[in-house]
Order: C-alpha cells, then structure tokens, then sequence
C-alpha cells in the first residue's frame, strides 16, 4: 500500500526497503502538518508490515476494520490523549495476533500525549512485545515529548506539488476548476482538499472562511464578524474557521490572490491575527470575545 501514497517518493522507497530488509524501528514517527496525509501513510504503512501480500486483510486494516490495528488518539474537548487508554491499549498488545505477522499500534496526534501518558508508553516502547509495531502521527517531530521522541524513528511527510495535488482531487470526483482552487489555497495538502469535497460540514466553514477573507480584502469588520459569528460557540467548528482562514492567508501570501480572493499584503495583515485566535480557543478562551476581536481586526486598514 505504500506505493499508493501521493509524492513523498524518498519517504516511501525508504519505509518500503526497512520492510523488505526486515530493518523497520519497532516504533516509528511520521511528521507532517494537518492534510499532507500522515494518517494516510501510516494506515498504508501498517497494512504492509501487518499483511506483506496484500489481501482482505490489508484492505481491513486501510478502512480501520482491523482487530490487529489499535488506534489511540485524544478524546474530549481537549483533546488529549487520556493515560487510562494508553495503560488498556499497553495490556493489549500483549495478547496473542490474530491472523496477520503481529500487531500494530496507531498513535494519532502524539503530539496530545501528556507527561502521564508518555510515561505510560515508555515501557512498551523500551521493551516491545515481539511482532508489535509502534505508528505515531504529529505535526512535527518537535511536537512530540522527548521521552518518546528519541524511542521512535522519524520521518517527514512533506505536501505535493499543487499539479499533483489537483489532479487527485479531480481523481477523486472534484471538478477541475474546485481541484485547481483547493490545491492552490491547501499548498497541495491533499487531506485538505479531500475533506473539502467529502464533508459538507468542513466544506461550510471553509465557504464561510472565504467570506471572512472576503471582509478582510474590503477592510469591512462588520462582515469579518459576521462570517464568523457561527463559529462562536463550538470549539471545534472555531479550530477548523482558524485552520482554512489561516490556510487562505498564507496561500495569498504565496501570490494565490485569484484563488484566494485576497492580496497579499492583507494576508500578511490577516495571519498573525488569526493565529493568534486559534492558540487562544485552544486555550479555552471564549469563542465569542475572540472571534469578535478577530472580526475587528481582520477589518482594519
């Protein structure tokens, strides 16, 4: 399944000749920002250590079916990943495999591993069962704790060119116009543009993150908070209104103005501010004084 992931071709040559020399770390790191398609690579690399010549087996494993496949990932508004669910998943993966080479262990988003939960792990990753495969996501190496940082092999999934990345959307049943839109405004962050054309909830907030850079472009506030406004209440609607606004931003910043519908210069304007929301609804800052701010600002000249 490796040679199914979109660019990245050192990053698959490298995972696929660990596998085959029977050289791969027992636990292994995947670094890459939001959409380039960490969880993709690491479903693809389990598939293949798991069930070597494909089949049944491996399709369950890509559709997340598979009883050989444990997932820990955060839970709750915080979403951080809880230490009681990292200690049941550690007495797990000392039960037998059932049909496949051994098991696998999905961590997604190790960078929500508290201290409690770091600690947790270290010893299952210090002294593995044998046959189990340790897979964590992040954004970035530096993301991950230390402890676990320097037990896990890393590598780093980087974005496709935006050709490519169109072209997988139109694969995938966009049209050719939303594709060359999506790729360019994503920086060809496939996962991005997927989730786009797949969730109508997502692509909502994205539609409504246009507006809001709309407003920006007139220097209207009014409007800016009115885009916004709907996002108020809910943590994770306001994170994903951050992520595409931020997304739009940094896009005309790389000159995209025709797919992005704002000037560079209020990009650069914009961002700063917009991130600033975004660190501060995870903080658990109220959505409303914060997205007013934000309208605010995105308004000034």
């Amino acid at each position: 399944m490796l040679e199914t992931i979109e660019g990245n071709a050192l990053l698959r040559a490298s995972l696929a000749e660990a596998l085959r020399a029977g050289r791969l770390a027992h636990s292994v790191l995947l670094c890459g920002a939001r959409g380039t398609g960490t969880g993709y690579a690491a479903r693809c690399l389990a598939a293949d250590y798991l069930y070597p010549d494909g089949g049944d087996g491996a399709r369950c494993v890509m559709e997340g079916a598979s009883p050989e496949l444990l997932v820990l990932e955060g839970e709750g508004a915080s979403g951080d990943i809880r230490v009681e669910r990292v200690r049941e998943v550690r007495r797990e993966v000392f039960a037998t495999a059932l049909s496949a080479e051994g098991r696998v262990v999905l961590i997604r988003g190790a960078d929500h591993l508290n201290a409690s939960g770091a600690n947790a792990l270290l010893k299952v990753l210090e002294e593995p069962p044998e046959g189990v495969l340790f897979i964590l996501t992040a954004p970035s190496a530096a993301s991950v704790l230390p402890t676990v940082r320097s037990r896990s092999c890393a590598y780093a999934l980087a974005p496709v060119s935006t050709a490519e990345c169109a072209a997988r959307l139109v694969k995938e049943g966009a049209q050719e116009q939303q594709a060359a839109e999506w790729a360019a405004v994503f920086g060809g962050k496939i996962g991005l543009g997927l989730r786009v054309l797949r969730d109508e909830t997502f692509a909502a907030r994205y539609a409504a993150a246009r507006a809001a850079a709309a407003a920006c472009e007139a220097k209207d506030a009014y409007g800016a908070m009115l885009a916004l406004a709907p996002f108020e209440r809910e943590r994770a609607a306001a994170l994903d209104m951050c992520e595409c606004l931020a997304e739009l931003c940094a896009a005309a910043m790389r000159g995209a103005r025709a797919e992005t519908g704002l000037s560079p210069e209020r990009g650069a304007h914009a961002l700063p501010h917009v991130q600033k929301a975004r660190a501060r609804i995870r903080g658990n800052a109220g959505g409303k004084l914060v997205f007013t701010v934000l309208g605010m600002n995105l308004g000034e000249a």
